[in-house]
């Protein structure tokens, strides 16, 4: 019982950062904030509701962003400046 609650909070709490960094993006991308809302919304739709399994998809992809761009320079098996 208390698993599903815990799942369900996290649940919760991992649509809500996907939706604010898809809405983050998508105003940079595409220059208006109601077009992103738009955006955000129909993704964030199709996403959790009807392809639940891509939620973790882009889970690692966020972790991957966020905290793996430093580890990626410094694992660059290519040398240079190619990451920046």
């Amino acid at each position: 019982m208390i698993l599903l609650e815990l799942m369900d909070n996290i649940w919760i709490v991992l649509g809500l950062c996907l939706f604010i960094w898809i809405y983050g993006w998508a105003k940079e991308s595409l220059g208006s904030a109601k077009l992103a809302i738009l955006f955000a919304v129909i993704v964030f739709y199709l996403t959790f509701y009807s392809y639940p399994y891509l939620v973790w998809i882009l889970a690692g992809f966020f972790i991957i962003q966020t905290a793996g761009k430093e580890l990626m320079t410094q694992l660059n098996p290519f040398g240079g400046d190619q990451l920046h």
